[in-house]
């Protein structure tokens, strides 16, 4: 009873908290960010709120901008390797 964690269990805690970090950040951007959340009673006692500059802003993000400029491949080399005619 050497360890209380066997180096087996490394990649499923790496996987876990990769994961779990991805959710919190995905909750927090909605909450913050998102336009149709409100938190506040101001933006809450709005019936319908008139933020289209804002719904564009958050749909369009960065990584959005910069992915649509780069080919829909995940690894272009081994693709181009294997479709190559010899």
């Amino acid at each position: 009873m050497g360890r209380w964690m066997k180096p087996e269990v490394y990649p499923l805690l790496a996987a876990m908290t990769f994961v779990s970090s991805m959710c919190v950040f995905q909750l927090t951007r909605n909450m913050l960010g998102n336009p149709d959340v409100r938190i506040n009673k101001t933006r809450r006692s709005m019936p319908v709120l008139d933020n289209r500059e804002e719904g564009e802003k958050y749909a369009e993000h960065g990584l959005r901008k910069f992915l649509r400029t780069r080919p829909p491949e995940i690894m272009p080399t081994i693709n181009h390797f294997f479709s190559e005619d010899k």
